[in-house]
């Protein structure tokens, strides 16, 4: 709980088995989580046991994808404020209470993995992906106009639930591009928001996109593409009115 509302965390899970249950135990640690929600996104075998050690909320996503699984997440979380993570070790519960405390200005705060104080040794976050994130970050940055950004990777990062609801119907990407968009999104409805420095260690196990240079530079090329394409589109809801940036 964070002055009277309701903090949920959502967890992704595809390849995380093995540090699940210490990722959920440490995010509860912090104090202020009210509610886990782990998305199995057909996950390795194993994933639902580790999870049923805790008290997390188990659900489940049928299409592949981590942006479906966010989708997922924030469909069945509970919560007034809502934190999106992974569980697989690289980030640390204790950051919650950064995010927390910009939440009381901003209603989307993202997290940022480029700042080397921060970087535990062992993690990877090597010269391209570091410099990869900040350039292509910068181009968001100055394409729409927004407050400083230096990481477009980081998958940690608070949006209320108010905001949530307002871009929620314009939400397209299934798939590891996701978050680009959502801080797309952001943009768009000309919300105030902000970058903070969070923890950055080591993962436990191998990424199924960061660990392969061929699939980061795939990844980054789509964000490039989406950043782009979303900045001189008009952006339809469900019920077929527009948002457009000027």
């Amino acid at each position: 709980m964070w002055k009277n509302k309701k903090v949920s965390v959502i967890f992704p899970t595809y390849n995380e088995k093995d540090s699940i249950r210490d990722a959920i135990e440490d995010f509860f640690s912090s104090g202020f989580v009210d509610e886990i929600v782990v998305v199995n996104n057909n996950a390795a075998f194993g994933t639902d046991e580790e999870v049923r050690k805790t008290n997390a909320k188990l659900v489940y996503e049928k299409r592949q994808g981590y942006g479906y699984a966010i989708w997922k997440g924030l469909e069945e979380a509970t919560g007034d404020l809502f934190i999106i993570s992974e569980p697989d070790g690289t980030f640390s519960g204790k950051d919650v209470i950064k995010l927390l405390a910009y939440s009381d200005d901003f209603d989307y705060v993202l997290g940022t993995r480029t700042t080397r104080e921060l970087i535990w040794q062992g993690a990877n976050m090597g010269f391209f992906l570091k410099w990869g994130n900040w350039a292509v970050a910068k181009m968001l940055e100055f394409l729409y106009n927004t407050t400083t950004l230096t990481d477009v990777g980081c998958t940690m990062r608070l949006i209320s639930r108010n905001l949530y609801n307002k871009v929620r119907p314009y939400f397209t990407i299934g798939t590891q591009h996701f978050g680009p968009e959502l801080t797309i999104l952001v943009a768009k409805h000309r919300v105030k928001f902000m970058e903070i420095p969070v923890n950055y260690r080591p993962r436990v196990g191998k990424s199924s996109v960061t660990g392969s240079f061929r699939k980061a530079f795939v990844l980054g090329m789509k964000m490039i593409w989406l950043i782009i394409r979303y900045r001189f589109k008009r952006i339809r809801r469900k019920n077929d009115s527009c948002l457009s940036q000027d």
